[in-house]
């Protein structure tokens, strides 16, 4: 019944988040008409955790969005080498090693190395 998921990421700059999912992380992608990219996602997980004492977003919902990657550290590395900033803290969280990716648009988006099992295996 269900095939797939769907991210929706806000941006104050769309265009120069696109360009940078597409050109800097290189994140396959299709025009989903007028030039909206639709971004192709490398496999999903999802989890759900107690919502006390989490800030809602504007329409109410309770959502994050993580990359994951296999060594933060190279990942990082090769980030930087693309000319993204990366002096962020890398934050060990114990279940993983979290950071985050800059966005043109002043936005960020979660990345972590994962220590727990993966629902993909």
């Amino acid at each position: 019944m269900i095939t797939g998921s769907h991210v929706v990421l806000y941006s104050t700059d769309a265009d120069a988040d696109r360009a940078f999912l597409r050109d800097t992380l290189g994140l396959a992608a299709t025009d989903g008409g007028g030039g909206w990219l639709i971004f192709a996602l490398p496999p999903a997980d999802a989890a759900l955790h107690p919502a006390e004492n989490v800030p809602r977003g504007e329409s109410g919902d309770l959502s994050e969005f993580y990359l994951l990657c296999d060594d933060v550290k190279a990942t990082i590395a090769e980030l930087r080498e693309k000319g993204v900033d990366m002096s962020g803290d890398v934050d060990d969280k114990g279940w993983g090693l979290m950071t985050s990716i800059p966005l043109p648009s002043g936005g960020k988006i979660g990345m972590y190395e994962p220590r727990h099992p993966s629902a993909h295996g």
